[in-house]
């Protein structure tokens, strides 16, 4: 009977391993099935043009008050009581942080400017911030529908972890738009180009109108992510480039997009960033702990064509280094003044600093040593995508008026 027993668990065994290795096979094509849409193309009636007129257009804006995602501000995790203990991480529980049962509630999001104290000392500047893909049904439509409420909600979710680094500024704007189904990012179907374009289309016509809107002499930080800040590259090159709004972009950020040195940076109409200060340059990086399996990612990027037309092959992704900003290097935890770390309801979370470090790999990947626990939302291969902002968080809100002190200071 033993022996049976013995044979059922090695059987197990042998049936886990050899499932894993057919998913590590496969797995591309098994996403592919479930995340790219069956159906056909539809192409979307264009928005009318005083669509951007409505307040409802805009997940954030000047004047939306309590409903505006993109100002919320974390607490600063509290201090452990033995101050002999080592600076709480992410890896540790919420009562190993100190932290009690759970994490403390953040500070619900208001309409005003973060840090009020020190508004004085913070140049005015306008953000205009493309969200990222929230729409991820299995099955859907090439496009999300202004009506959908899920997507509408994750959004609100990713800016609340994304754009709030940047609420220091005076001014944030996020677009509501029809964005591409994430699917359209896994295939190579004519139509996925088709519902990139189209969902482009409706982020232009905001930025049009946020161009209209904001104080034509007050700077711009133009950011994004993953969708979003594919979106911001193309505006770059279609409605900066060659234009007098060129001279107003502070800096660029654009995380969680894969830009490549080789084919992409050359098209842009700014460097990648070499410094921190530096103005009017081109933050971006892929945040994967180290270890990390991120063939999948590279796969689609070596096979897509860049700007310039080509294929990206497999030459190196620019990586700025959030910890130092400047491009490749490395920098120890100690340099990370917050990584924005979740609870598991994804509803609060603490600011904790000296959380994870960073590393530009020879890829062009940044890698955070050991996996953070950072909750529900990393993809497989201990891929941080969603949280390439959350991580560094504190540095990013500090860097950004940096760059937009150093931009105001140069044309004084």
């Amino acid at each position: 009977m033993a022996r049976k027993f013995l044979y059922v668990i090695a059987v197990l065994i042998v049936l886990v391993i050899l499932g894993a290795i057919a998913l590590s096979i496969w797995s591309r094509q098994a996403t592919e099935i479930a995340f790219v849409p069956r159906g056909e193309f539809v192409e979307q009636e264009p928005l009318a043009e005083n669509a951007y007129q409505d307040p409802a257009m805009w997940y954030s804006r000047p004047g939306l008050g309590t409903d505006d995602p993109a100002r919320y501000q974390p607490a600063l995790a509290p201090v452990p009581e033995d101050s002999a203990r080592e600076t709480p991480s992410p890896q540790a529980p919420a009562a190993e942080r100190g932290l009690g049962t759970s994490a403390p509630v953040l500070e619900p999001e208001t309409s005003r400017r973060a840090d009020p104290v020190e508004a004085e000392d913070i140049p005015d500047f306008a953000v205009f911030f493309v969200p990222p893909t929230s729409y991820i049904q299995a099955g859907g439509d090439w496009n999300a529908s202004l009506e959908d409420g899920l997507t509408d909600d994750r959004a609100r979710l990713f800016l609340r972890g994304m754009a709030s680094a940047f609420n220091r500024a005076d001014e944030i704007w996020a677009p509501r738009y029809r964005q591409a189904a994430v699917g359209a990012f896994l295939t190579d179907r004519p139509e996925a180009v088709m519902a990139i374009d189209a969902a482009y289309a409706d982020v232009r016509d905001s930025f049009r109108y946020f161009l209209d809107s904001v104080d034509p002499d007050k700077p711009i930080v133009l950011a994004g992510h993953s969708q979003g800040s594919l979106h911001v590259l193309r505006l770059l090159m279609d409605e900066v480039r060659g234009t007098p709004i060129s001279d107003r972009i502070a800096a660029v950020y654009a995380p969680g997009w894969p830009i490549s040195v080789d084919h992409d940076l050359p098209e842009l109409p700014f460097p990648a960033c070499a410094a921190a200060g530096q103005t009017q340059c081109v933050l971006s990086w892929s945040s994967f702990a180290d270890g990390g399996d991120p063939d999948f990612i590279m796969r689609r990027y070596s096979s897509t064509p860049g700007f310039d037309g080509e294929p990206r092959g497999e030459g190196p992704i620019l990586c700025v280094n959030p910890l130092t900003g400047g491009t490749g290097g490395s920098a120890p935890a100690s340099r990370n003044l917050g990584t924005l770390v979740p609870d598991e309801t994804m509803t609060r979370a603490d600011l904790v600093p000296e959380a994870v470090p960073a590393r530009c790999d020879e890829r062009g990947l940044l890698l955070i040593g050991d996996p953070p626990r950072m909750g529900e939302g990393v993809l497989p291969g201990d891929n941080y995508h969603v949280y390439d902002i959350p991580l560094f968080w504190a540095n990013v809100q500090a860097d950004v008026v940096e760059r937009v002190r150093a931009w105001i200071d140069q044309r004084s």
